[in-house]
């Protein structure tokens, strides 16, 4: 096994080299970066080879054409961009496996009746500007254009300055409603992010649901100062107080039912070992099966992290960057799969977000699981058996060709 997918997959095998991460090990391919640039191109090239029309959106979403674009369009489809360090299948394979089936079914002579794209969503991952599903988002209007082109990145380049550098028209962002009401069906295929599937025992499974989720930043602000003059007794530390709320956070997520609350993302400024920080940051997720229980679990959050920083002098400020409520995907699209998988496919839920969840509210939408033996993704570890691809692949071709 490998980090790779380049023995999956000749697609993946094409973008194997992409994005490595020699730091943190997997791929970091983030919005408009040079990586993600360079798959962006690659995704032209290779629907380009198949006789795809290729178009961008005012939102940076790519879009290949079999055919005439038109109204109840089919549209499937993914993300390429990444987490820092993920895996070489979320988001590629989707990607990857939307494009084998054209071919397959071109070989096979067919012709869709209708409307038919591949679609590339952009900001997935929300990896660059902490949004996630940001290129759907504001296709369907659930961000602002004014908030989303003022969201900086890690450097403080904001949206704005980054669309403008790629040729993109920061003034066009926004909501796109001829193009959402053009999609009469939207189907994404993604690797599993979870052990449901191995515990099955199948290498396919339609979705049920997305846990509601969304991100919080946290920021202490003490005193900086030197770390060897100043007392213990006189420190206004951030960090301690950043400390003491993050390790509270798996005891008042683990006293709900259905909780998950993550922190994976930390900041101290000015970060120099013998300085005493002036400001620490950090980032949670948290999700839960119910939207109330994940409130509530995020305010026990803050309590906590305003008692943190009451004990250490320092104050505190939580900013809501996203929310996602839970998506119940409906049960339409989802009963048309599985009569043409004939009634094969397990139906699972999901905790992790997707386009297809942003997308459900505007357009029917369903979504394709793939096994991950190791059950383990937005790592290196991320893994999918070429057997289970090739499955995949041959679920969604079945769809593709039912449904166009």
């Amino acid at each position: 096994m490998t980090d790779s997918g380049a023995t999956v997959l000749p697609g993946l095998a094409e973008i194997a080299e992409v994005g490595r991460d020699t730091v943190r090990g997997g791929y970091s391919r983030h919005l408009l970066d040079g990586a993600e640039r360079d798959l962006r191109d690659w995704f032209v090239e290779r629907a380009e080879r198949l006789g795809l029309d290729v178009e961008h959106d005012r939102n940076g979403n790519t879009w290949a054409w079999w055919g005439a674009p038109g109204p109840d369009a089919f549209v499937t489809g993914s993300h390429l961009d990444s987490v820092p360090g993920g895996g070489a299948f979320d988001g590629p394979l989707g990607v990857v496996s939307a494009l084998d089936a054209v071919a397959r079914l071109q070989q096979e002579g067919h012709r869709p009746s209708r409307p038919t794209a591949i679609a590339v969503f952009a900001e997935e991952e929300g990896s660059r500007f902490g949004v996630a599903c940001l290129g759907s988002r504001l296709l369907s209007g659930a961000i602002s254009p004014e908030r989303a082109l003022a969201l900086t990145d890690v450097d403080g380049t904001s949206l704005e300055a980054v669309l403008t550098s790629a040729g993109i028209d920061p003034s066009a962002v926004g909501p796109d409603p001829d193009r959402l009401a053009g999609i009469g069906t939207f189907v994404e295929l993604h690797v599993e992010q979870g052990r449901g599937l191995v515990d099955l025992g199948s290498p396919v499974a339609l979705a049920s649901s997305i846990l509601g989720h969304g991100r919080w930043r946290f920021r202490f602000s003490g005193q900086g100062n030197h770390a060897g003059a100043t007392l213990m007794t006189d420190r206004r530390d951030p960090v301690v107080a950043a400390a003491a709320a993050i390790a509270a956070v798996p005891g008042i997520a683990r006293a709900a039912a259905d909780v998950r609350a993550t922190v994976g993302r930390l900041r101290a400024v000015p970060g120099g070992t013998n300085v005493i920080a002036s400001t620490a940051e950090f980032w949670l997720d948290a999700r839960a099966g119910e939207d109330t229980v994940t409130r509530t679990v995020v305010g026990a959050i803050v309590a906590a992290a305003e008692d943190a920083a009451t004990a250490n002098g320092c104050a505190l400020e939580v900013t809501e960057e996203s929310w996602s409520s839970r998506v119940d995907f409906p049960e339409g699209p989802r009963a048309a799969i599985d009569r043409v998988l004939e009634g094969d496919v397990p139906v699972l839920p999901t905790g992790a977000g997707h386009d297809a969840g942003v997308l459900s509210t505007h357009v029917p939408s369903a979504m394709l699981f793939v096994r991950n033996p190791t059950g383990v993704s937005h790592a290196p570890e991320e893994w999918s058996d070429a057997d289970d691809c090739a499955a995949g692949v041959e679920a969604l071709t079945t769809v593709m060709r039912a449904s166009t």
